[in-house]
């Protein structure tokens, strides 16, 4: 029992209830601006999850992920711009058409290695964002507003900010055990084994093109999943959704959190994202207290703090901030 209580551990769960208390901070607080934020934390962190299962497990690294996410969330928009509003259509054809997309790209793209599997996956990922730019039905490169969300036939109301946010933070959850599961298995074993060396594993039997290709599409899956949900939480989809700098994103909130552990993705989305928002008010404190006075335009210079404290982490802190804290146990 003593082995299972670990700085790790300890951490993840206090994350876990972490999140788990946030709708009712706000409803003691009146501070929605928190409940939307933390919903947009789990949202992402689902699709960085789904990233880190090829990245950090498989060695695949794809910097066109985010494609799955807007392919995700363009079906929800698409469909309810066609008077289409239930979930029960929405959500399994999103899942359905991001897992098709994730067939075809790793189809090609697993065929190859290194720098040029990065570069295929990016080329499809642009290739629909500018396919999303030329819809000018559902709102080219302005965007799509979308007046409705997900109806699950009394269900549920995700219309309800606090329902909205414990079925996200449930799907988080799933996802993170799902992942765990398959890492944890023959299939995981055969995943990991290939990124260490595929030639030894193809020699003793196993099709291991095979196996990367399911784990491909099953990534693509969860982060299809992960569009449907920021489509319906923004009520809004746009091109932006699968531009390369969002891929981006999401290989930083994996690598920060810790890259090939189940739940670094989750911890990095948080650290990314609220870094992200507070950095800019902390900045400005600082100039405040500095000058006498707050300099609104320091507060723009805020990602000039935050690349060197990720650079520092990534040289440092071998595993992101997981590894930090499991090396605390040790140390």
């Amino acid at each position: 029992m003593s082995g299972m209580i670990t700085p790790r551990n300890a951490f993840v769960a206090a994350v876990i209830v972490v999140l788990a208390l946030i709708p009712v901070y706000a409803a003691m607080t009146g501070n929605t601006f928190m409940m939307t934020l933390f919903t947009r934390i789990i949202i992402l962190a689902i699709a960085a999850v789904s990233l880190n299962l090829i990245m950090g497990f498989g060695g695949m690294v794809s910097f066109g992920h985010a494609a799955y996410l807007g392919i995700g969330g363009y079906v929800i928009g698409i469909l309810a711009k066609e008077g289409i509003n239930t979930g029960f259509v929405q959500w399994p054809l999103a899942l359905l058409v991001s897992g098709l997309f994730a067939l075809g790209v790793g189809a090609l793209s697993l065929r190859t290695r290194g720098v040029y599997f990065i570069m295929i996956t990016l080329a499809f990922a642009q290739m629909v964002y500018y396919i999303a730019n030329g819809l000018d039905r559902y709102g080219g490169d302005d965007g799509l507003t979308i007046h409705k969300r997900s109806e699950f036939g009394g269900l549920l109301n995700l219309s309800n900010r606090t329902v909205f946010y414990y079925v996200c933070l449930v799907l988080l959850l799933a996802t993170v055990y799902v992942v765990w599961r398959i890492i944890n298995s023959r299939f995981g074993a055969v995943i990991q084994g290939a990124r260490s060396n595929d030639r030894r594993m193809r020699a003793i039997g196993f099709p291991t093109f095979r196996y990367k290709l399911v784990c491909f599409v099953i990534a693509g899956v969860i982060c299809g999943l992960s569009g449907a949900l920021l489509a319906n939480h923004t009520n809004f989809i746009s091109p932006a959704m699968m531009h390369w700098t969002r891929s981006g994103d999401l290989i930083v909130m994996a690598v920060l959190g810790g890259m090939g552990s189940v739940f670094g993705p989750v911890i990095g989305s948080v650290a990314l994202l609220v870094l992200e928002e507070t950095l800019p008010h902390l900045i400005g404190f600082a100039s405040h207290v500095i000058t006498g006075k707050e300099v609104v335009a320091a507060k723009e210079y805020w990602q000039l703090i935050l690349g060197p404290m990720l650079l520092l982490i990534v040289l440092f802190a071998r595993g992101g901030i997981d590894g930090l804290i499991a090396s605390a146990r040790r140390g």
